[in-house]
């Protein structure tokens, strides 16, 4: 897992998102244009909460998050997510 040097606010948190499939179960090859946008990332970094809401994910989860959820980041040559906690909807164990 990659560490990195930003640190979100509030209820926030920085994902790094899973790789898209590039082949079926059944071993057929997608192509770079039919490959969707995982729902799938690994938490970088997670910020401290608000007052009213503490913190339920933390650094070296897998979680899945909202198809719309969140704002690209690109930093030092790298593509992040930064998401409120709110938009994630689980995560797997």
């Amino acid at each position: 897992m990659k560490k990195i040097n930003i640190k979100p606010l509030g209820d926030n948190v920085i994902l790094q998102q899973a790789q898209a499939e590039t082949k079926t179960a059944s071993g057929i090859i997608i192509p770079d244009t039919a490959q969707e946008k995982p729902q799938k990332g690994h938490v970088l970094a997670v910020g401290s909460g608000t007052k009213d809401h503490k913190m339920t994910v933390k650094t070296g989860d897998t979680v899945l998050y909202g198809k719309y959820a969140g704002s690209e980041l690109k930093y030092e040559g790298e593509d992040y997510f930064i998401v409120k906690e709110s938009d994630i909807l689980a995560i797997i164990k």
